[in-house]
């Protein structure tokens, strides 16, 4: 397989990390029927995808760049979805997960 295929599968991953962590505020504590099937399903295949990316991309490289995405992301459905908008500190922080994927994306090297 090619790069190409290991990025398209962080981006299945990525988008599905959002969808299974986004919404499981909807699923009350998982007694909500609907909401927690969707979210077991859309977090293993997030999973899936994401072995699938592994395969392609170094472990660290795929890894934090779900992680940071996926956190962003997700803040942002918070702030959108719930009105959750994070301090000072909160966008600080934030800022600096997305500075670090882009350093480790563009400077970051394996051996």
């Amino acid at each position: 397989m090619s790069n190409l295929s290991g990025y398209i599968f962080l981006l299945l991953a990525i988008i599905l990390g959002i969808a299974a962590n986004g919404f499981l505020k909807s699923t009350n504590g998982f007694t909500n029927f609907s909401p927690t099937i969707f979210c077991v399903i859309s977090i293993v295949a997030c999973i899936f995808c994401l072995a699938k990316a592994m395969n392609i991309i170094p472990v660290g490289f795929t890894y934090a760049t779900y992680g940071g995405l996926t956190i962003t992301a997700v803040t942002l459905f918070g702030v959108f979805k719930y009105n959750q908008v994070p301090n000072i500190y909160g966008v600080i922080g934030i800022a600096l997960i997305i500075i670090g994927v882009i350093l480790l994306n563009t400077l970051g090297k394996t051996t």
